[in-house]
């Protein structure tokens, strides 16, 4: 699903004007789109109250408050900056019994905040995408009507709770209105992200044909709540044509490897994750964890020889690979029992948990070149490893992770050098020192960034956080789209890379392995959030969930 700019959406709207599908068309179909989504969430006899402001996007919330009074619900219509004179919409709730009010036939905005406190819903439409300077006047003071409508219910709510010692106490189920914004919250930069201080956070976004850049862009990003995607009829002709898109339950379920009942362990892939050390023993446990989980069918983990007894017994279903190490790191001489072994494995997942002592950082980047490199003098540290040509005809498809991306980024060439195919998965951190800036000149500019650096380095990038994106050599960007403080913990993005390697070993291109990894990922954590809430799950809660998500995905849930 693309991903669009303002500028892009409006130029599809005249494309769609032009080839037969008016604007008045396109808002029925946008004000029945909100109305129906509503209708799935049980609205009838429920309270909504619909803001409509100056432009089209109030035009929708009308259309959305007329459909809403056939539908059952208790709804009102409240007018701010909007001409009702000439307005059809206007008219047409008027003619169909929808209660109709304006911002300046309501004195000190009484009848607003008797509305706001009673309402149910709330559905923003005050502000579309074309906002473009700071929020003033009448709709300021709506906007803050309605927040302070809300946080007083709120308040109003939990203060209403009993102090008891032993009883369980509900959540007030109504603490305040829900708020519904229409294309985008009211406030918000649909291209930049930017918010107006006047934002009234919604709880459900619901836009229009296609998502916009700024829905995924922080801090207005934290505005949008759950995300809504309705179809207005866009022409496909009209439909615009961009290198960012937004992944689809649909199109990841297209991605996933077939499950022939015939098959065996050979048939469904081998991943070797090279991973750990004597301080981080857990990182391997998640990436093996996740490989296995997401269908591979045998996943190898080469560590360090002493941390085979902690390791094989957390994971009974991995075979091992002992390698060389020196105080539980490994070392350059690894290579030499690595060499005989790559050419068995589908897909190599280098660098969780592996630790940034200078001779694994030999070792890595030694196994990742494709040319001599040496590591004495700069790490103090003489290449003893075979032949190099032979090792990169058989070195597998990459994922390289944490420790292996700083590694690679101790190395001013190292984009030359790198074996592919292969895919990089970096948080902002990992990805400021590939690039050698910062991470807040990597967090200002996600998606040029990532766009930039795929392209540069001839690899598919995963540059992890809320919205993960994943960017194509050849400039594509796919935009995640699941955000959740569940996975804001140490170990998710272990499991994301045993996943992606996982995925990988089972013959998905590498952009393909990426994306569907990735929203695997993603939405177990959502799952996570919802059953245990966003605080104090832990990165081993996401394994058994893969599975259950991959499911729903086949049953076309």
């Amino acid at each position: 699903m693309h991903v669009v700019t303002v500028e892009q959406m409006r130029s599809a709207e005249r494309s769609a004007d032009a080839s037969g599908l008016s604007y008045e068309a396109m808002m029925e179909n946008a004000g029945r789109s909100v109305a129906r989504w509503l209708e799935t969430r049980g609205i009838a006899g429920q309270r909504v109250l619909v803001l409509a402001g100056p432009g089209n996007n109030g035009g929708d919330g009308l259309v959305a408050a007329r459909y809403l009074h056939q539908m059952g619900a208790r709804v009102s219509a409240y007018a701010v900056q909007r001409n009702v004179l000439a307005d059809e919409n206007w008219s047409r709730a008027e003619k169909a019994g929808v209660p109709l009010l304006r911002f300046e036939d309501d004195s000190r905005q009484k009848r607003l905040r008797y509305l706001v406190a009673d309402a149910d819903w709330v559905v923003d439409a005050l502000l579309g995408t074309g906002v473009s300077r700071p929020v003033a006047g009448e709709l300021l003071r709506t906007l803050t009507v309605l927040r302070d409508g809300a946080e007083r219910r709120r308040r109003h709510a939990q203060a209403a709770v009993p102090w008891v010692e032993t009883a369980h106490i509900s959540p007030p189920q109504s603490a305040s209105p829900q708020i519904l914004a229409v294309d985008v919250p009211s406030g918000l930069n649909g291209n930049t992200g930017a918010i107006d201080p006047a934002a009234v956070p919604a709880d459900v976004t619901i836009t229009f044909a296609c998502p916009k850049v700024g829905l995924f862009q922080f801090p207005g990003a934290a505005f949008v709540g759950k995300l809504v995607v309705a179809d207005i009829g866009l022409p496909a002709a009209a439909s615009p044509d961009t290198l960012l898109e937004m992944t689809t339950a649909r199109q990841v379920a297209d991605l996933l490897p077939a499950r022939p009942i015939n098959g065996n362990k050979g048939t469904f892939g081998k991943t070797l994750v090279i991973a750990g050390s004597a301080n981080y023993t857990g990182a391997p446990v998640l990436a093996a964890g996740g490989a296995m989980r997401s269908g591979a069918g045998l996943v190898t983990l080469a560590v360090a020889e002493m941390l085979h007894p902690i390791l094989a017994s957390r994971l009974v279903e991995a075979t091992f690979l002992l390698l060389p190490h020196e105080l539980g790191v490994l070392v350059p001489d690894a290579l030499r029992v690595l060499d005989n072994r790559l050419g068995e494995y589908d897909s190599l997942l280098v660098g969780p948990g592996l630790g940034t002592d200078p001779k694994t950082v030999a070792f890595v980047l030694r196994l990742l070149s494709t040319s001599s490199v040496s590591a004495k003098g700069r790490l103090g540290f003489v290449d003893t490893t075979t032949d190099l040509s032979s090792r990169q005809a058989a070195l597998p498809p990459l994922v390289v992770d944490a420790d292996g991306l700083n590694a690679l980024s101790s190395l001013d060439d190292w984009p030359k050098q790198i074996h592919r195919p292969a895919i990089l998965t970096p948080h902002p951190g990992e990805m400021a020192r590939l690039l050698k800036t910062s991470v807040d000149q990597v967090e200002a500019d996600r998606i040029g960034v990532a766009q930039r650096a795929a392209r540069e380095w001839n690899v598919v990038v995963v540059l992890k956080g809320a919205f993960t994106l994943i960017a194509e050599p050849e400039g594509k960007v796919h935009v995640n789209p699941f955000a959740t403080a569940a996975l804001a913990t140490a170990g998710t993005g272990d499991v994301l890379a045993g996943v992606i390697a996982g995925l990988f070993a089972q013959g998905l291109s590498p952009a393909d392995a990426a994306v569907a990894g990735t929203y695997l990922h993603g939405a177990a954590g959502q799952m996570l959030a919802e059953e245990i809430g966003p605080s104090g799950c832990v990165a081993g809660d996401l394994l058994p969930r893969l599975p259950l998500i991959m499911r729903q995905l086949g049953q076309g849930v």
